[in-house]
C-alpha cells in the first residue's frame, strides 16, 4: 500500500527549529536556533502522571562563531520551557564546547560533551542543526565582497565539504574542480 502524502489523522504533535545567522563583526558571527516542541493532547505516563497539552521544549541557543577557523567562542542558551525542572539542570552542559572548531567529528563531540545523561537531548539536536547553520552563515559572511582566497581557508573548506553529500563526494565534479584550483594531490 502506497504511503499517504497528506496526512488525514489527528495532529499529535510537531517539532520546529529555526536557525539564523547574523553579522557580529568583521571577523565573527551569531548563530542563533530555536527549537520547540508543541504536544496537541494531553498524554499520560507510565508513572501515572498527565502531561498536558501545550509546549513542551522551547529552547534557545545562541553562538558565537570566529569565521575564518569556525571556533566557537561562545554559548549562551536559555531554556523557555521545559517539561520537569530538573531539565534546567542542564542549561551550563554545552560551556565546554566554548574552543570547539566546527568541523568534521564536531557531532561525535557534542553527543560526548552533553549526549545521554551528561546533558539534554535537545540541546545537542538544536547544536548539530546549528553547527550545519555554521558554515553556511560563515561562508555568506566571508563572501559579500570579492576577495583574494586564503589557501588555508580554502583547503578547510574543501575538507568540510567533501563526502558530504552526493553533489560533493570526493570522485564527483564539484570536489575534482576544487581540488584541482587547491592543488591538492
Amino acid at each position: 500500500m502506497p504511503f499517504d502524502r497528506k496526512p488525514k489523522g489527528e495532529k499529535l504533535s510537531s517539532r520546529s527549529i529555526e536557525i539564523t545567522t547574523y553579522s557580529y563583526d568583521e571577523e565573527r558571527i551569531v548563530v542563533e536556533g530555536t527549537l520547540r516542541d508543541d504536544r496537541f493532547h494531553d498524554t499520560h505516563g507510565i508513572s501515572g502522571e498527565t502531561f498536558p497539552r501545550g509546549v513542551v521544549h522551547h529552547m534557545e541557543m545562541r553562538l558565537l562563531v570566529h569565521c575564518p577557523d569556525l571556533l566557537i567562542e561562545d554559548v549562551d542558551v536559555h531554556l523557555i520551557s521545559v517539561p520537569r525542572e530538573v531539565c534546567r539542570e542542564t542549561t551550563d552542559c554545552l560551556a565546554p564546547i566554548k574552543g570547539l572548531t566546527v568541523t568534521r567529528g564536531f557531532t561525535s563531540k557534542i553527543k560526548s560533551i552533553a549526549g545521554g545523561k551528561k546533558g539534554c537531548t535537545h540541546l545537542v539536536a538544536l547544536l548539530q542543526a546549528m553547527s550545519q547553520a555554521v558554515f553556511q552563515g560563515a561562508a555568506t559572511h566571508r563572501t559579500r565582497k570579492p576577495s583574494v582566497i586564503d589557501p588555508h581557508q580554502a583547503k578547510m573548506l574543501y575538507h568540510f565539504l567533501v563526502n558530504t553529500c552526493h553533489a560533493w563526494r570526493e570522485d564527483g565534479a564539484f570536489a575534482e574542480m576544487l581540488k584541482k584550483k587547491l592543488d591538492l594531490k
